[in-house]
């Protein structure tokens, strides 16, 4: 399996039914990120720029993971392969019996 980051762009301005489509994606991202399948998902503060990383076998798979986006029609993206994609894991400190 590869690691793929896609960079998405959306419009400058979000319509009703782009609005409506929220719940329907972040949800979808849930199960995908519970699955394994997605791995980072972050969105610019002017929420005109998502970076996801995707695991994957090939582009033309992440190309099928990505037309399973209630927004996809608002998306224009680029997929790229990565070498490598190393994060942070957030966990609990451990815990002291003292």
């Amino acid at each position: 399996m590869d690691q793929y980051l896609i960079d998405i762009d959306f419009p400058d301005e979000a319509d009703d039914e782009f609005v409506s489509l929220i719940p329907s994606q972040r949800s979808m991202i849930n199960t995908y990120m519970h699955s394994g399948i997605v791995t980072s998902y972050s969105l610019s503060s002017d929420r005109t720029k998502l970076w996801v990383t995707i695991v994957a076998e090939s582009e033309k798979e992440v190309g099928e993971i990505l037309a399973t986006f209630p927004l996809i029609s608002y998306m224009v993206y680029s997929i790229h392969k990565l070498a490598f994609h190393n994060t942070a894991q957030y966990s609990m400190p451990p815990i002291s019996l003292n």
